[in-house]
């Protein structure tokens, strides 16, 4: 039962490689015209395995910002990972440690917005099933994200610079995150981060990033807040 829900998983994640191919492509050219070498760049790829933090830290490393700028600002923009992590845990916190280490590492944006869906549409799933949907979730989609990047990172500058394949980025994030703006909540958190991005674009280094992701956390918290007061009552 496993191994079908595995193949179910991995059909569930083979749409997400039309724009995982050209992300990760697209950041291998970034990086290379940033100035890093194959290994750096690669190195990013497969050990941060982030995409948006990555190009995030990579142009704030072309404004020559501050290490602890940097860090900062990537850490914002990967702050949701902590919430995709509380959100999974009910369904599978109760993994061995090894596995939950597995889960930790491939929690990319395409995973987990498969995966929560499938588990809420399939409430009665074992933990093994829920283990094994994931697992063939990200089977299309890693490897290809590190494939691309290395695609990118060796054409280089070979690539014209008016070839629009940039426009995997944000295609990415709106086909992610539109399904899930399921209540107040979450419109609230978009709309302001939106706005503060926007506002504070005006702040050195992109640090405009960390006040938006900070004001729309609190947001969507105060939404949820006092929504569950009111259900409460």
């Amino acid at each position: 039962m496993a191994t079908r829900t595995f193949w179910q998983g991995v059909r569930d994640g083979t749409p997400f490689i039309l724009v995982i191919v050209p992300f990760g492509a697209v950041f291998g050219v970034v990086a290379t015209e940033a100035g890093l070498n194959l290994a750096e760049t690669m190195g990013f790829s497969i050990l941060v395995i982030a995409g948006a933090a990555q190009f995030v830290a990579v142009q704030m490393m072309v404004d020559q910002a501050p290490v602890l700028i940097v860090l900062a600002a990537s850490l914002a923009v990967n702050l949701r990972m902590a919430m995709y992590s509380a959100s999974l845990a009910p369904h599978l916190g109760a993994l061995p440690w090894w596995k939950r280490g597995v889960i930790a590492y491939f929690l990319v944006d395409q995973a987990y917005a498969a995966s929560i869906l499938k588990y809420e549409q399939q409430p009665r799933a074992t933990l093994h099933q829920k283990f094994a949907y994931f697992m063939g979730v990200i089977t299309p989609v890693c490897p290809l994200w590190y494939a691309s990047t290395w695609v990118g990172a060796v054409l280089g500058t070979a690539v014209p610079a008016g070839l629009p394949i940039d426009f995997a980025v944000p295609i990415t994030f709106l086909a992610l995150i539109v399904p899930m703006l399921r209540s107040a909540a979450h419109v609230v958190a978009a709309f302001v981060s939106i706005l503060g991005v926007l506002v504070f674009a005006f702040l050195p280094f992109n640090t405009g990033l960390l006040v938006a992701a900070l004001l729309a956390m609190a947001a969507g918290a105060e939404v949820e807040r006092r929504m569950n007061k009111a259900r409460a009552q």
